[in-house]
This record gives C-alpha cells, structure tokens and sequence, in this order.
C-alpha cells in the first residue's frame, strides 16, 4: 500500500462527480411547472385520489391508509415541496428570457429611432435642396411665357407679311 503524506493536500482532480447538465434541470422544471399548469394533470390527479381513497375506504386491497388518509397528505405535501421550487425555477427562467427580449426590444427600438432620425435629417436637406431648385410649376410658367412671347412673335411676323411689311425672318438685301 502507497504510504499518504498527511502534510500535502490531496489531489482535487480525481474525484469522480456525475456530469450534469445546469440546463437540464431547468427544462426539466419548465416542462413540469408547464405540464401542472394542465387540465390533463388535474385529470390525473383526481383520479388518483378517488382510486387512494375508493381502494382505502372499500379495503379490497386492505387499509394501508386508513380513514384520515395520512399517507395521502404526506404524498401531496412531498408533491407541494418539490413542485414549488421547480415552478419557481420555471419563472426564473422566464424571466430571464424575457430581460434578454427586451433588452434586444429595447436596442431595436434605439436602432429604429437612429433610423427615423437620420432619414428626417436626410428629407430636411433634400427640402432645403430643392428649395434651391426650379420646381415644375416655376418650368411650366416659363414655358408658358417663352411660348407666348412666340405666338405674339409669330403673329407680328404674320401680320407685317400679309400687310406687306418686311419679313423679319429674311436676311436683310445687301
């Protein structure tokens, strides 16, 4: 047999320990506190509870728990012990995927409001831009005084040929 030194520590390193999930009893818990929540386990239960106590007060079994039915209330109370912390560890949970939703909520309505402000900022400058441009009203009323201007240009010519007058439109005669 190896001879143990009592003034060195033991190494931590070789104990064995069960490998476990720290998730798995969490799903575990959710998917518990989630099947309690059902009428399925209500179901259940009472039909549990009225086989116990059918079995009980008829003895075709033989009393195992009789009248005050002790036994059953030990099982519900080691029933309440377990399952409040593990709905307890469910609304953890929750809750905790709900702080991260809504810090994610949170920064997407930062980033969205980014964006709302960035393409306000972006209209305000394509107005002053545009300000600074001739709009379609101000081309259509300047083609329509160049047009008028034509006409009445066209007309004098017209006139001052049928009048016999000079074509403006000819070259002057040298």
């Amino acid at each position: 047999m190896a001879e143990r030194r009592l003034d060195t520590p033991r190494e931590q390193g070789r104990t064995w320990r069960p490998a476990l999930d720290p998730d798995a009893i969490g799903r575990g818990a959710e998917a518990f506190a989630r099947f309690m929540g059902t009428g399925r386990f209500l179901l259940y239960m009472t039909g549990f509870i009225i086989v116990w106590i059918f079995l009980n007060v008829v003895g075709l079994v033989g009393h195992w728990d009789p009248y005050p039915f002790i036994l059953l209330n030990l099982c519900f109370s080691v029933q309440a012990s377990y399952a409040a912390p593990l709905i307890l560890l469910a609304q953890n949970r929750q809750d905790d995927r709900d702080r991260v939703a809504l810090e994610q909520d949170r920064q997407q309505a930062e980033r969205s409001l980014a964006d709302t402000e960035f393409l306000a900022r972006e209209m305000a400058a394509l107005r002053i831009a545009l300000s600074e441009v001739a709009t379609r009203d101000f081309v259509r009323s300047e083609l329509r005084a160049l047009l008028e201007d034509l006409t009445e240009d066209r007309d004098a010519d017209v006139v001052a040929t049928t009048s016999g007058g000079t074509d403006r439109s000819a070259p002057p005669s040298a």
